[in-house]
């Protein structure tokens, strides 16, 4: 059977809504419409009970005590703004200082300069070559002034996995927050917030194949209790961290998708890192020059981010994108042409930046779209690099 075109290869940016996904949703849009919070009639009353079975069910897929830690956002993105704006807030009077690395996603980064207007200090940590933070640096870099850690769990771009466990427990020990954006980790890797004293963690639906508009952050309510002033006001929804009526279907879609991938994640994980590996490998027989960006072992299984030097990376995915779907990095900053800000943070030049390319497979990835994307992607490469050796040559006549 021939591929299906152009083939979707940027899973990192989102995934389709898996067709069990869209079922478990589509009576909470017309049969049981009820608003949850209108519990004095039955349609607000089953609204309310298909919310809280979504959130005991989340709430034990990441390892949180209590369903109650789960609290819904339209996304990561709120997520993280009210981890850090939250606890900047509420925590002003302990101290202005927050620990980030260089590799965050915009949704941290931007939240911080933000803060900066209102006083908050960053300590932006640098990364090794593989665009790992060293936990010894989050120990050094906390003061008397130190009120959160936010290192992500894994890139959204090198796919990269932070040893979150490591820096969970030195920030426990040293007593500050330690906020993860889990955005791309949940659903794809193991996760709990227990064994990685994670206290806030942000994730969202619409990167494990449930829809967009829904996410979550978990927040920690004892051990120590943590209390985020909230970003949205009026109503007092989600213990009143996050006001606003609650997108019932997307709940219930967040709790789903997750559910799906309980099941299917292990399996998945094993053969879309043998597929990575393999396209990697492929790459690097047909391409020279050809390079990894990222860890090689502490790495999302569907991630595989290449550089392929003197290569404009936006040209070529403009070229072939009757025929693939692929990027050169985060869906949030690709609309600016600006080398991205993690392969420079890994100590490479921006030339690297613009000569680099994300593939992020998903579930229905075939073995035949993974070899007809990497014929097209080495024929358009050749064919590039000849136009350049001639238009050279010919400029030296």
């Amino acid at each position: 059977m021939a591929p299906r075109m152009p083939i979707y290869m940027d899973h990192h940016a989102t995934t389709p809504v898996d067709p069990r996904v869209v079922e478990a949703m589509l009576p909470y849009f017309t049969e049981t419409f009820g608003n949850a919070a209108s519990i004095d009639h039955l349609h607000g009353h089953v609204a309310k009970e298909a919310v809280e079975a979504s959130r005991q069910s989340i709430a034990q897929f990441i390892g949180a005590r209590s369903a109650e830690e789960i609290i819904f956002t339209s996304g990561a993105t709120e997520s993280d703004n009210i981890a850090l704006v939250g606890i900047a807030e509420a925590y002003s009077n302990k101290g202005n200082h927050i620990i980030t690395s260089a590799v965050e996603h915009k949704a941290i980064l931007d939240t911080l300069d933000y803060l900066a207007g209102k006083g908050i200090k960053a300590t932006v940590l640098p990364v090794d070559q593989y665009g790992m933070v060293d936990p010894s640096d989050v120990g050094e870099a906390i003061t008397d002034q130190t009120i959160l850690v936010s290192i992500m769990m894994a890139n959204n771009e090198i796919g990269t996995i932070q040893p979150v466990k490591e820096i969970g427990r030195i920030a426990k020990e040293r007593g500050v927050f330690f906020h993860t954006d889990a955005a791309q980790a949940v659903g794809h890797i193991p996760v709990d917030v227990e064994e990685m004293s994670v206290d806030l963690m942000s994730f969202t639906a619409h990167k494990i194949y449930g829809p967009k508009g829904i996410g979550a952050l978990y927040v920690r309510r004892r051990g120590p209790r943590v209390k985020p002033t909230p970003v949205i006001h009026g109503g007092g929804h989600e213990r009143g961290i996050r006001s606003g009526t609650l997108n019932v279907p997307g709940v219930v879609g967040l709790a789903s998708a997750l559910r799906i991938a309980e099941v299917r994640m292990e399996e998945e994980g094993s053969r879309l890192r043998d597929w990575t590996d393999w396209m990697l490998t492929e790459l690097q027989v047909t391409i020279n020059g050809a390079e990894r960006n990222g860890h090689p072992i502490e790495r999302l299984p569907h991630n595989l981010n290449v550089y392929v030097p003197g290569v404009e990376s936006r040209g070529v995915i403009l070229g072939l994108r009757e025929l693939v779907a692929f990027s050169t990095g985060s869906a949030c900053t690709t609309a600016r042409v600006e080398p991205s800000h993690v392969i420079r943070a890994l100590g490479f030049s921006d030339d690297r930046a613009h000569s680099s390319f994300r593939f992020g497979m998903g579930r229905s990835t075939t073995r035949e779209e993974i070899n007809t994307v990497v014929r097209a992607l080495t024929e358009t490469i050749q064919e590039t690099g000849e136009r350049f050796y001639k238009s050279s040559a010919e400029g030296l006549s």
